[in-house]
């Protein structure tokens, strides 16, 4: 964990694409560790592997395209790199290339399609590394790329991977989060979607709105994992069919799980809601159709959380809720902290004079994001929850939940694809170094021993014979580097 830390910590203050980029290097095996705590589960291998292997990916087109930086501009400070982005006349295909490659390294940290599959998985570490994972890991993937802003703005076809890869993310993870019956995965889908509005903000060049929505999207994620790990550690579950009831064993952990939640969409006054109002604000007249992207995700977010919230602290009280009880004051003081925190996130918005003026409000904009989040809400509080329906019995239900719940087969896309294309070309190498490499190094050896095994019987044991042999080879030998040489041309014969 301090491992960790220390490199979020010096993301954070680095002034240097070379130094961000070893920190996030850092980040990686800090993951497939924590990742793999329980190294003793198969699952939880398989987990920590995957993740370490997804980044691995973008670390590595990440680390191609500072190569390429160090030598077009000559310094990796971003101070410096701002300077030549300036004043940078590069080809249409080497911006092009250079900017997808400086995207790679941030969508692999930030779990952006198509290296996204990593971070349910990821949820088998233990709940500390998650909260850590979804709010603050994440962000530092998307904080890298907010300082590379002004050089991807040198490709066009850069800033618009951006924002279809940030729409596909967020619409995506939105819907595949309604589908999850793991807490943690429910939670984590949606930290996937937020990154893609992110990714989006920044494909648009607003930069400012961007580390708005992270500053607030990290302490709202921050808290509803916290309260996720109270009720694993009570309960000892993550699964929310089997949960119930805990809204008056656990108050505390309710509260700061409906704290979190309205921090997370647009609820007045809570930090969300400024944040995305603002992007709204200055998206709707340049690209209005952003603003159904945002109402959407917000809408199914707010459908997602309501729907934990019912499973988990409503509704009557299952097995493993019937005795939880609170967390201790060691998880308590933390999460009563963050919530206080939660709450005053308007006020640090206005102390750095971040929140917009009444004057200048959208109202239109604003009446639909919060009549989207309280719509959802409704329908999330209204529509049944059956804790014992494992699978709908209706086909077309049952489709589109299994369609959702395994991250729309994505998996079984890249096993079909990448996967299949990787093995094949592996047997072909193996078969090439097993018969083709191997072979001849055989051949040249068993060359070797049936040579050796046959001149044995030509043995006399005259030293006649022997010297007559070397003479004849000697004299073969010479031969031939005199005729490669040239020096035979000039005789008469």
């Amino acid at each position: 964990m301090g491992f960790f830390e220390a490199a979020l910590s010096g993301l954070a203050i680095s002034d240097s694409l070379f130094l961000s980029y070893a920190l996030l290097e850092v980040l990686t095996l800090s993951t497939y560790l924590l990742v793999g705590f329980w190294y003793a589960q198969p699952l939880v291998v398989t987990a920590a592997r995957d993740a370490f292997w997804t980044k691995r990916v973008g670390d590595l087109l990440l680390l191609m395209a500072v190569v390429v930086l160090s030598s077009l501009a000559g310094s990796l400070n971003f101070s410096d790199l701002y300077e030549w982005a300036q004043t940078a006349e590069l080809s249409p295909l080497v911006s092009t290339l250079l900017g997808l490659a400086l995207i790679a390294g941030p969508a692999g940290k930030c779990a952006q399609f198509p290296l996204h599959l990593w971070l349910d998985e990821a949820m088998e570490g233990p709940n500390p590394a998650s909260v850590l994972r979804n709010s603050m890991v994440v962000a530092g993937g998307a904080y890298v790329l907010y300082k590379l802003q002004p050089i991807l703005a040198l490709s066009p076809v850069a800033l618009n991977a951006l924002v279809i890869m940030g729409v596909m993310t967020s619409v995506g993870a939105t819907l595949v989060s309604i589908a999850q019956i793991d807490i943690k995965r429910a939670l984590s889908h949606s930290t996937s979607a937020y990154m893609g509005l992110v990714f989006l903000a920044v494909g648009l060049e607003q930069g400012g709105v961007a580390l708005m929505l992270l500053f607030t999207h990290a302490i709202a994620k921050a808290l509803l994992f916290m309260s996720s790990g109270s009720i694993i550690y009570t309960t000892s579950s993550q699964d929310l069919t089997e949960m119930g009831g805990l809204w008056s064993r656990m108050p505390a952990t309710t509260t700061a799980f409906v704290v979190g939640a309205a921090g997370m969409v647009t609820i007045l006054p809570l930090g969300s809601f400024w944040a995305m109002l603002a992007w709204a604000d200055g998206l709707a007249a340049i690209s209005p159709w952003v603003i159904g992207v945002l109402v959407l995700v917000n809408g199914l977010t707010a459908l997602n959380l309501t729907r934990v919230f019912r499973l988990v602290f409503w509704g009557k009280p299952q097995q493993k809720t019937r005795r939880a009880p609170e967390v201790g004051w060691q998880m308590a003081v933390p999460m009563v902290t963050l919530t206080v925190v939660n709450l005053l996130v308007p006020l640090m918005l206005q102390q750095w004079y971040l929140l917009p003026a009444w004057e200048s409000v959208n109202w239109y904009v604003l009446a639909l994001l919060v009549s989207t989040t309280l719509l959802c809400v409704i329908i999330g509080s209204t529509i049944h929850l059956h804790k014992a329906w494992s699978r709908s019995t209706v086909f077309l239900w049952r489709f589109i939940q299994d369609l959702l719940g395994y991250d729309f087969y994505i998996d079984r896309v890249y096993k079909t694809t990448v996967v299949a294309v990787v093995a094949m070309l592996s047997k072909v190498s193996a078969w090439s170094d097993r018969y083709l490499v191997d072979g001849l190094v055989n051949l040249v050896g068993f060359a070797a021993i049936f040579g050796g095994q046959s001149l044995k019987y030509s043995i006399s044991g005259q030293s006649q014979g022997y010297m007559l042999t070397i003479l004849i080879g000697v004299s073969i030998l010479g031969f031939f580097i005199s005729w490669s040489l040239g020096l035979l041309d000039n005789l008469p014969f």
